[in-house]
């Protein structure tokens, strides 16, 4: 049998999740000028959380510190290969041997649940770092070539930059993936049945449902009958369509589908003003006027007031994705 998963909202410790960051951003004088960009909310605060793997692949494969900046180059401007080239002297370059590392650390960082690149990185950057042409100019942009290996060996392991966790709703969402990541992570490893495979789903339901309406309907389809099946297949299809799906930003149009969902277990059980107030809230999320910790929080109170005959709902990873103490929801 899978065990049971983590409650967010249970009494007993939060587990620590491990997650790979880049080591400049936990303050570790690791950059090209000997400095570093220590990141305060990943040192201060996600470190309450996260077991953190700190990694810089430009010390790893041997370059020092200080060091000759390096950055991406290509020799046209269509020219799809991109070089990580030295910027002074271009016979320096980097880039098999950050590819290599980044290769070989997703093999070895197994255990990782999520990854925090630094950004505008010519070996870390996620998005939008500049790519230069062999004159210098510059031309485009292009992945940094550690990050690049590393999200192309794990295309489902939950990445961001830090310099975008700053944006409340890029933030809250690379959480959400990083918890659902390690929660599967834990099923996965276990001796699961189909029926631990239907209750995983079961708790997750709502959540994919805010994000993804047509991952809702594949994901329901495809455990609709397990009888026959290679389980183990489907449980890798399952997890696929699952951080696909959370991949997707919820906008506060389904996010408001989502509460008026789960509003609906209480519609035998709420006065006619308290599910007026609930409704009124819902709407006002939706148009913009409060953020969505507000109807969140009523629905959550009603549906904990009554959680014996609705414990299906209450179990639901939709109301509690992250920690509380985050405040993630707060402003999105």
């Amino acid at each position: 049998m899978a065990p049971q998963s983590h409650s967010l909202h249970s009494s007993t410790p939060l587990p620590r999740i491990p997650v790979g960051i880049s080591a400049c951003l936990m303050g570790h004088e690791v950059r090209y000028n000997g400095s570093h960009k220590r990141s305060h909310f990943c040192t201060d605060t996600l470190s309450q959380y996260f077991d953190f793997v700190s990694l810089c692949p430009e010390v790893a494969i041997g370059m020092g510190t200080p060091r000759e900046p390096i950055r991406l180059v290509s020799q046209t401007p269509a020219d799809t290969e991109v070089r990580a080239l030295g910027t002074v002297d271009s016979s320096i370059d980097v880039t098999d041997a950050l590819a290599a590392y980044g290769n070989a650390q997703a093999q070895q960082q197994t255990q990782l649940c999520g990854y925090i690149f630094m950004q505008k990185s010519p070996s870390c950057g996620l998005f939008g770092v500049k790519r230069y042409l062999a004159n210098g100019h510059p031309e485009g942009t292009a992945r940094g070539i550690y990050a690049d290996a590393v999200t192309r060996a794990n295309p489902l392991l939950p990445v961001e930059e830090a310099g975008r966790l700053n944006d409340a709703g890029l933030r809250e969402n690379f959480m959400m993936r990083v918890f659902a990541y390690y929660d599967w992570q834990q099923f996965r490893t276990s001796d699961f049945s189909a029926k631990d495979l239907i209750a995983f789903h079961s708790r997750y339901k709502y959540l994919v449902m805010a994000h993804s309406q047509a991952h809702y309907k594949s994901m329901g389809q495809l455990l609709a009958n397990l009888r026959g099946q290679d389980l183990h297949a489907i449980a890798d299809e399952y997890f696929l369509q699952l951080m696909t799906a959370l991949t997707n930003p919820a906008t506060r149009k389904m996010h408001s589908n989502t509460l008026m969902h789960l509003q609906g277990y209480l519609k035998n059980l709420l006065s006619a003003d308290d599910k007026a107030e609930l409704t009124e809230l819902i709407h006002q999320y939706r148009t913009g006027i409060v953020p969505l910790i507000v109807p969140l929080t009523l629905l959550k109170h009603h549906l904990g007031r009554h959680q014996e005959l609705l414990h299906y709902a209450v179990e639901q990873v939709y109301l509690n994705p992250h920690p509380h103490a985050l405040g993630l929801r707060n402003s999105v």
